[in-house]
Formats: C-alpha cells, sequence, structure tokens
C-alpha cells in the first residue's frame, strides 16, 4: 500500500509540474517545466549524496576505526542481500542518521557521534536496519526525484514571479499564452501543493523503512525504543549545521518545527510510528524496559 501511494503521489507530483509549467508560460513553460526537471534530476542523481554528505561535515570511517559500527553495517547489510555501503560518522551531539546513494551499489550510511553514544547495541542494530531499509526500498533514489520535481516548481514560480516567464493573457489570434489567473494560480498554489506532495512521500516511505528496519533488524521494539529516545533528546540537543532542506533524509526531523508541523512534517508522528512497530512486536515497547 505505501508503494503504491508513493507511486500515485509522484504522478501526481510530476503533473503538478506540467500543469504549473503551463498556466504560467503556456507552451513554452511547458518545456521549460520539463527541462528544468530533466537537469535538476541528472544533477541530483549524480552530486547530492556528495553535497549532503559535505553539508553536515560527516567523514567516511574504516573498519580500522569504527569497528562495531562497521561489523553491524555489514552484518544486516547482508541480512538485507545489499552490498556493503559506505560508512560515514558525523560530528553532532544530536543524535540521529540517514542514508544516501543513488542506489544501492553507492549507497552511504551516516550516523551522528550522537547517536552512537546515546543507543544500545540492540537500538543501534535497529537504526542502522532502518537506514538500510531505505537503500533496499530504493527511498534515496526516490525521495531526490521527488525532492528536485517539487523544486523545479519552485523554481518555475520564482521566475514567473519575477516576470521572465509569465506570459500575460490570451492573445486575440488565440496563441497558447495562459491566463493571468491560471498563471498566478500556478506561482501561488503549484509551489505549496508540490512541497505538500513531497512531504507526503516522505512520511510514506519513512513508515515502509520503519517496517523493513524491524524486519532486519529482527526486533520492532528496539526501534521502537531508538525513535522515542531521538525524539526525546533530540528536543534538547537539536542539530547545529546543515539546512532544513534535508530533514527528509533523517530518520527523525533534526530541526525543530513549528505549529504547522502536522501538515508540513517530513516525517510522520514518531508516537505512530511506535504503535505500529508494537504491532508488528505484539507487546508494548514499555516490555522492553522491564
Amino acid at each position: 500500500m505505501n508503494r503504491l501511494k508513493t507511486l500515485v503521489l509522484l504522478s501526481t507530483l510530476t503533473a503538478l509540474l506540467l500543469w504549473a509549467g503551463h498556466a504560467m508560460a503556456g507552451q513554452g513553460g511547458l518545456m521549460m517545466a520539463l527541462v528544468f526537471a530533466a537537469l535538476m534530476n541528472f544533477g541530483a542523481y549524480w552530486w547530492s549524496d556528495k553535497i549532503v554528505l559535505r553539508i553536515y561535515g560527516a567523514r567516511e570511517v574504516t573498519e580500522a576505526q569504527a569497528p562495531a559500527l562497521h561489523g553491524l553495517v555489514r552484518e544486516l547489510a547482508g541480512r538485507a542481500g545489499l552490498p556493503m555501503p559506505k560508512v560515514y560518522i558525523i560530528p553532532q551531539a544530536a543524535p540521529n542518521a540517514f542514508a544516501t546513494g543513488r542506489n544501492p551499489e553507492h549507497a552511504a550510511v551516516a550516523v551522528t557521534e550522537g547517536l552512537t553514544s546515546l543507543l544500545d547495541r540492540e537500538e543501534l542494530a535497529a537504526v542502522v536496519a532502518h537506514e538500510l531499509g531505505h537503500v533496499e526500498n530504493r527511498d534515496t533514489l526516490i525521495m531526490t526525484v521527488a525532492a528536485t520535481i517539487a523544486g523545479a516548481v519552485g523554481m518555475l514560480a520564482n521566475l514567473a514571479h519575477f516576470g521572465l516567464i509569465f506570459g500575460g493573457g490570451r492573445s486575440s489570434d488565440g496563441d497558447d499564452r495562459p491566463h493571468p489567473l491560471a498563471g498566478l494560480l500556478g506561482v501561488i498554489l503549484a509551489p505549496i501543493a508540490a512541497t505538500l506532495i513531497q512531504l507526503a512521500i516522505s512520511r510514506s516511505r519513512e513508515f515502509l523503512a520503519d517496517a523493513t528496519g524491524a524486519r532486519l533488524s529482527g526486533n520492532p521494539l528496539a526501534l521502537a525504543e531508538a525513535l522515542r529516545k531521538l525524539e526525546m533528546v533530540g528536543r534538547q540537543v537539536p542539530m547545529s549545521a546543515g539546512s532544513p532542506a534535508t530533514a527528509h533524509l533523517f530518520i527523525v526531523n533534526p530541526f525543530s518545527v513549528g505549529g504547522l508541523a502536522g501538515l508540513f512534517a517530513t516525517h510522520p508522528p514518531t508516537a505512530a510510528r511506535i504503535r505500529r512497530l508494537e504491532i508488528m512486536a505484539g507487546r508494548p515497547v514499555s516490555d522492553r524496559r522491564r
């Protein structure tokens, strides 16, 4: 169901991009939307992983430098039938982790220093399994495409706003220039709608990665307890560097959110994620703490 939902949302996001391009500048705007999406997806496919790792100052570690972490990643990647990803450590006290890379053969798993010091071995394994779940489910590519298309919609809206491609009203000879009202709706509503769809895709993929991670680690309650700790400690020790535009990559949102958190959240509510994991385990997470 999550996969079907993602397919529908991605199709809707693509259709929104094409509609926005046409609404803002007619046939020329539609073609520009396609060109923007193609160029941005090409760049994101090849370089997005390097960019995000650099943003957070992540450093690659060898097995000699981090034997326990490497051992966990290797064991869980083997269970999933995945190639061994590169392993990175982020010099941040905020406990968190993310996976990136255009495909399983070029994947990377990054964890913060705060994560390794906060969690026990079972919980850390469950978090690593969650991130490998993103790799197995191709979420690293899916979310890159979703973010890129949403970004293309926003770029078109900015260009239209500044009058670079806004075509005005339809001319009397019936050319393809859009009606001003359609262009205005495209400028105002399309970026908001694109962002909401992108975030809905992100939330859907997090639920799927939770399920995959629980299966790989064999311990749904360890993942549930890890999520509880990350939610609690993350509020007290937020990420001190980076960009909210990358929040969807992490296992929990590393940045504080405002009053419309439910609508513009990159992740499902942690309580809802924990409930699903408890259902998988057939018992509450409190049993694990006894």
